[in-house]
């Protein structure tokens, strides 16, 4: 999947909203606090649920600019990258692209491929509404502060 939209939000109000997700993450899987800095090449396994988890590596990390990190599991390569354009103060252009390499057999690349078809619309959507969400966080913060 990729994904190209503008963002009514400073680069760096989109870079740190991303990366607070990603410590909290670290945080509840590993008990860890770690700094923004910390996080470049850190790698943790993360449990989705009883019977399946995955490694996270985080492997690119600029600040303002880019986030990228890889889910490895026994099926699949998972990557995700966002890449972050400002174009002025108050936008970005943000790039979001997701790759996935299956390492099943046929029949799990046939699977992968069906199931990835068939939730490339959902997650679009829902992926909108998270930005939208962080717009609006936003604004709500400038608001408040006026």
């Amino acid at each position: 999947m990729e994904l190209t939209m503008k963002i009514n939000v400073p680069a760096a109000f989109f870079y740190d909203t991303i990366m607070r997700s990603v410590l909290a993450d670290v945080k509840q899987q590993t008990n860890q606090e770690l700094a923004v800095k910390e996080l470049q090449g850190f790698e943790y396994e993360k449990t989705f649920s009883k019977s399946a988890s995955a490694t996270v590596k985080i492997k690119t990390l600029v600040e303002n600019e880019c986030y990228e990190y890889q889910t490895i599991s026994s099926k699949n390569n998972f990557t995700v990258l966002y890449r972050i354009k400002p174009l002025d103060d108050e936008r970005v252009e943000l790039h979001y692209s997701e790759s996935m390499t299956s390492r099943g057999g046929y029949m799990q690349k046939l699977n992968d491929a069906f199931v990835g078809v068939i939730w490339s619309f959902l997650k679009k959507k829902k992926f909108k509404e998270m930005l939208k969400q962080i717009e609006s966080t936003y604004r709500y913060q400038q608001q408040s502060q006026a």
